[in-house]
């Protein structure tokens, strides 16, 4: 656990660097969710809905890279994108498992590893103030 603890600055960078990769949404959303989902939404909703489904994903990834230079908001900022990324990956299993075949897929392993390593980077930072 210490050796999370000692490089959760780059576990946050490349977390933060990876999830604004989704501002791609708020550029190109038919791409992207042709991407994503290998499907794709109609309409000016489905457009204004995407691309701030996007822009909001991506600011989550800017939080990981802020609080990768900021201690201090590391509880604050790991709590909101692990909890973003549990609530897209419940949505997607409980509503798109005909999707996990696409990125999502793939997009779900990588948000579970990023959140079991937010979680236990936590847990252990908890455990280090306990005992202190």
């Amino acid at each position: 656990m210490n050796l999370l603890v000692a490089k959760m600055k780059w576990v946050m960078l490349v977390s933060g660097a990876l999830t604004c990769t989704m501002f791609y949404a708020a550029v190109d959303p038919q791409a992207a969710l042709n991407s994503m989902f290998g499907a794709a939404l109609q309409g000016p909703l489905a457009e204004i809905v995407v691309r701030n489904w996007g822009a909001l994903i991506a600011l989550v990834g800017a939080m990981l890279i802020y609080g990768a230079f900021d201690p201090p908001s590391r509880p604050l900022v790991l709590t909101v994108a692990g909890l973003s990324k549990l609530i897209f990956i419940g949505l997607v299993l409980f509503y798109g498992t005909q999707y996990l075949g696409q990125q999502a897929g793939l997009a779900i392993a990588i948000d579970l590893v990023m959140v079991v390593l937010f979680v236990s980077y936590l847990v252990a930072v908890r455990r280090h103030k306990t005992a202190a």
